[in-house]
């Protein structure tokens, strides 16, 4: 978690720290990526269990239960890691577009560590007035910029093919984030709009005519 806080205010530093380390992939997973995203998906899920949702079209406070709140952070869980190892399956695809090498375990640390921010920025998906796609565009933003500084170290491109292939990474980084973002974005939305107007509707039977 701490070192999230060094690659945004020390980011070099904090990159160079990353290599001289030597992590494998499963102590990157284990002790830096699956802290991150399970504490990001309990943070949003008590956020939802105890503020619940505004449904933008009646106006109306919606509460979820404990089994939507576990469904919908399963699905956030699922999503967050298959991203990861996504975009890790294709930065050395992408790599020998520009007569690179790379191996899986330098991509998944940049992905790792580089959507550090990503996950960081979810924390404020707990609160009902904040919009999922700003904080989404936070992190996003927060981690291409990160990127800029580590993709060269870690996967040491060729100088000249360096540029190409930050904004390939970085757009399908975006891409694939901005996918999962969605899915889960239309999922929240439909079920608080299915729940609002059933609500709306209940309430009809007992407040008087033209109040909604």
């Amino acid at each position: 978690m701490i070192k999230v806080f060094f690659l945004i205010f020390e980011t070099g530093l904090a990159w160079e720290r990353i290599i001289m380390a030597r992590s494998g992939v499963l102590k990157i997973f284990f002790f830096h990526l699956l802290p991150l995203v399970m504490l990001s998906c309990a943070v949003e899920g008590a956020g939802l269990k105890h503020w619940g949702r505004i449904d933008s079209e009646t106006g109306l406070s919606i509460e979820f239960s404990k089994n939507d709140v576990l469904t919908f952070e399963g699905i956030q869980f699922v999503l967050s890691l298959g991203s990861v190892l996504v975009c890790s399956l294709l930065i050395p695809v992408m790599a020998g577009t520009f007569q690179g090498r790379s191996t899986f375990t330098q991509a998944f640390t940049v992905v790792a560590y580089g959507l550090s921010p990503l996950f960081l920025f979810r924390l404020g998906d707990a609160f009902p007035g904040l919009n999922g796609w700003v904080t989404w565009t936070a992190g996003i933003l927060l981690s291409i910029w990160i990127l800029y500084q580590g993709i060269p170290r870690v996967l040491s491109p060729d100088p000249t093919a360096a540029f190409g292939l930050y904004c390939s990474i970085s757009l399908n980084l975006l891409l694939v984030t901005g996918l999962w973002r969605g899915i889960t974005y239309l999922y929240l939305v439909r079920n608080i709009h299915h729940f609002g107007h059933h609500l709306e509707h209940r309430l009809q039977h007992f407040l008087p005519a033209g109040h909604f």
